[in-house]
């Protein structure tokens, strides 16, 4: 079972900032888990940092997904990861422009992150620079728009054969 470890938590956060001082931006307890925020420029270094650190040993990439900072107008992944070795798990996020939203990706620390970074593509639109094939895997290929975003309309209003008095409108 997962427990709560605040000697692992500050061993993390005392390694990447000794070894990525201005990478990382912050860091802070979020619910069960430690996130930290770190620069997109850095993201495969410290990564590949959390992933070959003979004390840390991340060595799974569990999830990585999208997310929308509607009101920042941005774009950003929250990645999660796991030391097996160490019974430990992180959270890392970093964020983009929405208007260039370019991160790199991490196919070429873990495979595993091909597809995830696909969907990640598909529903929020973010290019992970170096990825090998950045193609839809869900929607039709000619989809137009994000539908995970906060600005994507719910419903498409082009419709004439829905009758809104069916849904208490």
């Amino acid at each position: 079972m997962f427990q709560i470890n605040p000697e692992r938590n500050n061993l993390v956060v005392s390694k990447l900032t000794d070894q990525f001082s201005d990478a990382i931006q912050s860091h802070e307890l979020q619910a069960d888990m430690l996130c930290i925020y770190v620069k997109k420029e850095e993201i495969q270094n410290v990564f590949q940092f959390l992933r070959d650190d003979n004390d840390l040993q991340f060595n799974f990439l569990t999830t990585l997904c999208g997310m929308h900072y509607l009101e920042k107008e941005q774009l950003g992944v929250v990645y999660h990861l796991h030391s097996f070795v160490n019974n430990h798990r992180i959270r890392i996020k970093t964020a983009t422009d929405i208007n260039d939203p370019k991160i790199p990706t991490l196919t070429t620390i873990w495979p595993s992150a091909n597809w995830m970074e696909r969907e990640t593509f598909e529903f929020f639109g973010i290019q992970f620079e170096g990825h090998p094939n950045l193609v839809r895997i869900l929607n039709i290929d000619d989809f137009v728009g994000f539908p995970m975003r906060k600005d994507f309309p719910l419903e498409d209003q082009t419709r004439e054969d829905k009758n809104d008095g069916m849904f208490g409108r």
